[in-house]
């Protein structure tokens, strides 16, 4: 005897049955444009005041490449959230730090998590590192028209490239231009004073630790100068969200080690609030 389940009986659309590319963001638009963060759009001279996300910091090491993000989300001038997580993994070889309306941001990094394991899953391979950050280039370059309207999503995209065995850091501007950069960069609207402070302190061949270090005083120094960057939090504990990634693969640091990299940076700026070396 045959059991009968409501909804089982349904046929799959033939859009589900026909060949296609792997990208699932091509199969989305195709199929149903509205559920993507670029199929909606905002009536005619409308404003919306939401959470913005910031700062980002990359910096490559003697092995891989580091991504920090601070922890505050602004509304105005008003805190939105105080722990709010900016950096995530976007593979097993590749992280994505969000600067900009925050809830598009996490939106576009949620589907392009997607994104990635459906080329996997259909291709049988990893996409190289620069196909990686091509593919999100095109995705920002579909939020163009929420941008023109204030919803901005400006990310950093950093990863382990297996065939060179190096780290690797793309930036990007608001119409998915995608650029390779150097040994560090930041994004957000601390990133003025983070990359002054990137360029003091960054150098050739840091190790794992010492990177780690830099990012933290990178958005520190973020902090000091812009409001609208959360420095680390010792009363309440929160501390900046850190991803390493190497040829093992991504990882974040944990709260523990965190914590004691944060202890040292701010032990060392109590007598020398500056940094001046």
């Amino acid at each position: 005897m045959t059991q009968s389940f409501p909804g089982r009986s349904r046929r799959l659309d033939d859009a589900f049955l026909s060949a296609g590319s792997s990208s699932f963001t091509e199969f989305v638009t195709a199929y149903r444009p509205e559920l993507l963060p670029a199929g909606r759009r905002l009536p005619s001279g409308a404003s919306i005041e939401a959470p913005h996300g910031t700062t980002i910091v990359a910096l490559l090491f003697d092995g891989g490449v580091i991504m920090a993000g601070d922890r505050r989300a602004t509304m105005g001038n008003v805190i939105a959230n105080r722990d709010m997580e900016k950096v995530f993994a976007a593979d097993d070889y590749s992280v994505v730090g969000i600067a900009g309306t925050a809830g598009i941001a996490i939106e576009l990094v949620r589907l392009y998590q997607v994104e990635l394991e459906h080329y996997e899953k259909i291709e049988g391979a990893i996409m190289s590192l620069e196909g990686k950050a091509n593919r999100l280039a095109s995705m920002i370059r579909g939020n163009l028209a929420l941008a023109m309207q204030g919803l901005t999503v400006v990310p950093t995209y950093a990863g382990f490239d297996l065939e060179s065995a190096t780290g690797r850091i793309y930036s990007y501007d608001v119409t998915g231009g995608c650029y390779v950069e150097g040994g560090h960069h930041s994004t957000g609207s601390g990133s003025v004073f983070a990359r002054g402070s990137l360029k003091k302190l960054w150098r050739p061949g840091l190790d794992e630790q010492q990177a780690v270090s830099v990012a933290i005083e990178a958005l520190y120094d973020a902090a000091d100068d812009d409001s609208a960057t959360g420095g680390p939090d010792l009363g309440r504990q929160i501390w900046p969200t850190v991803a390493v990634v190497d040829h093992s693969g991504a990882r974040f640091v944990a709260q523990d080690l965190l914590e004691q990299h944060v202890e040292r940076v701010v032990a060392a700026r109590r007598d020398n609030p500056g940094g001046a070396r």
